[in-house]
């Protein structure tokens, strides 16, 4: 009886090995996945903001040209995703016309950052 309760007690370590190395594989798979994701989010930044609805935000690169424009929505929003970290210029167009802009914003590695087309001294074109 010995002898078949430690070879019964021998194949449960077995068993439980077996589990525990499925569970840690499954673990680090799970983790590496996660890892990925978290460096592929941060290399990139975003422009929202406020701004007349129906209008177009363009965000141009200062640094290589690299440009993305977004329309904005009925309740007057707008946001710019995955853009590379870098400074941008921010362009407000109605009906394909620019009429504002705002210069040197910074978008930084996993970060939003505000740019309002509202009130006169976007209007004026020069922030």
């Amino acid at each position: 009886m010995k002898t078949i309760h430690s070879i019964h007690a021998g194949s449960v370590r077995r068993v439980l090995s077996a589990r525990s190395f499925a569970l840690a594989v499954a673990l680090a798979v799970c983790g590496l996945a996660g890892t990925s994701a978290v460096y592929a989010q941060s290399t990139s930044g975003e422009v929202f903001g406020k701004a007349p609805a129906g209008d177009s935000v363009l965000a141009k690169s200062m640094t290589n040209g690299s440009q993305r424009e977004v329309q904005v929505d009925a309740k007057g929003r707008y946001m710019i995703k995955s853009l590379p970290v870098g400074v941008y210029s921010v362009t407000l167009s109605e009906n394909g016309q620019p009429v504002a802009k705002h210069l040197n914003v910074p978008v930084v590695v996993g970060r939003g950052i505000q740019v309002n087309f509202d009130g006169a001294a976007s209007a004026a074109g020069t922030n």
